[in-house]
Order: C-alpha cells, then sequence, then structure tokens
C-alpha cells in the first residue's frame, strides 16, 4: 500500500510552478548565455549528452528502487488490459502521430519525418516519473515499461521503414530511406532504462537484505525521493537551456511543431484512460497505462534523427522541441489524472513525489 504525507512540503506543494520556473530559467540561460549549448553539446558521446542522461537516469532511479518487482507479474494478469496496452503503444500511437504529421507538418518534410520519428519511439524513460507523479501503480508501470523496451528493439527499425518510407507516398509525400539498427536502439534502452532499473532493483534487495524491509521503507526510501524532484529540474533547465536560441529565434516552428504534439498528448491520454477504465483497470492502473501510451522516447527519436540525418537538421530540430513540449504537457496531465480520479473513481488525488511504503 501506498500512502502520502499528511502534508506536502513546500517545494512538493508547487511543483507545477517549480516546473515552469525551470522551463523560463533554461530558455533565459540559454538566450543569455548563447555559446552554453557548445559547451554542453561538446560533453557528449555520438549523440548522448552525457549531463542530460545523468539528469534522466537520476530522476528514473528513485522511482524504480521502490517499486516492489516481485509483483511486476500483475501485469500479464489481466490479458485484456495488456492487450490495449500494447495496442495504444504500437499501433494507435504510431498511427495518430502519423496522421498528425501529414495533416500538419505535409508541407514542411524535414518536421514530419522528425515528427513522425517520435510516434514510434515508444517512452521507457520518463513516463516513470509522470506515473509517480500521479500517484500511478509504480509495479504496472515497470512491467509496461520493460515489455515496451523489447518491443522497441524488435520494432523501432520495421516501423521506421513502415511509416517513414512505404505510407507517406501513398499520400502523394516523399518517402525517406532511414537506416537504424537493432544495436543502436538496444543502447538507447540499455542506457535510458538499463542503468536505472538494475540500479533500483540492486538497492532495493541488497539494502533489504542487509538493513531490512523496514529501514529501507522508512530510511532510505524517504532520504532517496527528492532526488527525482531536483534532477527533474535541473533536466528541464538543461533541455530548455540548449534550445533557448531556437525558442526565442524561430517560435512560429517551435510551435508548428508543437501543436500537432499537444493534440496528441490530449489524444492518447483521454483514449487510454476510458479505454482502460472500460476494462475494469483501477486508478493507480490507469495511470500508468495512460501515461505509458501517452509518452514517447525523445532520446531514441533525438539520436536517431542526428544519426541518420545531422545535428542541424529539421529532424533533428523537432527531436529536441518534442521534450521540451512533453514537460509541461504531460505535467498538465498528471492534474487532468487526478481530476479524472476525483470525477470517475471518487478519490481526489494530489501531486506528490515523497511517497513511502506502507
Amino acid at each position: 500500500m501506498r500512502c502520502a504525507p499528511s502534508k506536502l512540503s513546500f517545494l512538493d506543494r508547487y511543483l507545477t510552478l517549480w516546473i515552469f520556473l525551470a522551463m523560463a530559467v533554461g530558455i533565459t540561460l540559454g538566450y543569455i548565455f548563447p555559446d552554453m549549448s557548445v559547451r554542453m553539446n561538446s560533453m557528449s558521446s555520438g549523440t548522448t549528452n552525457i549531463p542530460l542522461a545523468i539528469g534522466l537516469i537520476l530522476m528514473m532511479y528513485p522511482p524504480l528502487a521502490k517499486v516492489k518487482y516481485e509483483k511486476m507479474r500483475e501485469v500479464f494478469d489481466n490479458k485484456k488490459v495488456l492487450f490495449s496496452s500494447l495496442l495504444l503503444n504500437w499501433v494507435i500511437g504510431p498511427i495518430l502521430m502519423f496522421l498528425l504529421a501529414i495533416l500538419f507538418l505535409g508541407n514542411h518534410p524535414h518536421y514530419m519525418i522528425g515528427l513522425i520519428l517520435i510516434g514510434i519511439a515508444r517512452c521507457i524513460a520518463m513516463v516513470i516519473v509522470w506515473n509517480e507523479l500521479a500517484n500511478g501503480n509504480r509495479e504496472y508501470a515497470a512491467g509496461l515499461v520493460a515489455l515496451n523496451s523489447i518491443f522497441q528493439v524488435l520494432l523501432y527499425s520495421v516501423l521506421a521503414y513502415v511509416f517513414i518510407t512505404v505510407l507517406p507516398p501513398l499520400f502523394g509525400l516523399k518517402g525517406f530511406e532511414v537506416h537504424i539498427t537493432i544495436k543502436q536502439i538496444a543502447y538507447s534502452v540499455l542506457l535510458y532504462l538499463g542503468v536505472p532499473f538494475i540500479a533500483g532493483i540492486i538497492s532495493r534487495y541488497g539494502l533489504i537484505k542487509l538493513k531490512g524491509e523496514e529501514w529501507f521503507n522508512s530510511k532510505f526510501i524517504p532520504a532517496i525521493s527528492p532526488i527525482t524532484l531536483v534532477a527533474l529540474l535541473l533536466t528541464i533547465v538543461l533541455m530548455f537551456s540548449l534550445k533557448g536560441n531556437v525558442i526565442i529565434h524561430l517560435p512560429m516552428d517551435v510551435a508548428l511543431i508543437a501543436i500537432p504534439l499537444l493534440i496528441y498528448f490530449i489524444i492518447m491520454f483521454l483514449t487510454s484512460f476510458f479505454i482502460a477504465k472500460k476494462l475494469g483497470a483501477d486508478y493507480s492502473k490507469n495511470a500508468a497505462i495512460s501515461f505509458t501510451a501517452t509518452g514517447n522516447n525523445f532520446e531514441l527519436a533525438i539520436a536517431v534523427s542526428i544519426g541518420v540525418f545531422g545535428i542541424n537538421s529539421g529532424e533533428a530540430l523537432v527531436g529536441v522541441v518534442g521534450p521540451l513540449v512533453e514537460v509541461p504537457a504531460l505535467i498538465a496531465l498528471v492534474n487532468v489524472a487526478f481530476w479524472l480520479q476525483k470525477k470517475y473513481y471518487g478519490k481526489k488525488g494530489q501531486l506528490n513525489i515523497k511517497f513511502v511504503n506502507t
């Protein structure tokens, strides 16, 4: 059972405000210090920005350390819910993003391709954080993310070929060749999901064996929980500072990319929520299913865009604008989730990341 403390800390109570302030700080820093992005990009290995990767791993570690991995098999008990999650992630999501891309960006082929690359990259990272903020079921989210990571390694190359090479000509648009290997995808999955997953498992079972479950839940978990919030805010500052100049100097391009993304997030979240509710999922599982289906693996999409089309390409621009749109959109959907919880499950939720297990 998971319960929240009776009184939220000052930081937790105004988390939405801190996120928007972090975005503003990042944009300001990127604009005032234009060479900052050059310096940060120099701290990269291949297409992986090391500070950004560290931030993402740190923010995911506490939620994954809290997961009761022995309960993850519950994900597979309800076959209807499991099948609907896979359908949402690997059929409905990519098709919806493809349609939005050709509808809004058909006259901007490079942006269109960038958006499609995002649509076929299912979320295996930030969704853990959004699920945690929404009081979603950790075990369910971890199970779905692990399953998505396997499908991502197996299907990403196939989906890229279908949605970028085969389908665009059927709509009167130019098709593109995208060459991405399973090895490259596996690297992204291992880095952004494997590292915090392994760290979480080792921490949980190693420390419980050494110190006991009571100490783990009452001392260790409360101590590491704030890491998620701090890493999230610092990562947001970093992401927005890297593209502060782009946001200031190309606002219309950013808006053009943002519109279909916002529509996608809203449609996917609401569709997923009501499908899961109809199938009998309780709120915590519904939140896990909905956020897993709504989020995207921007890290993989960025890596593919840069690797295939170049760092200064329109496709790469879409990749980096994507998470700048996802952050405010998904934090807004966390609050929507609580409103839906109160309306359909009869319980009022509260945005909080300082959970303890009891």
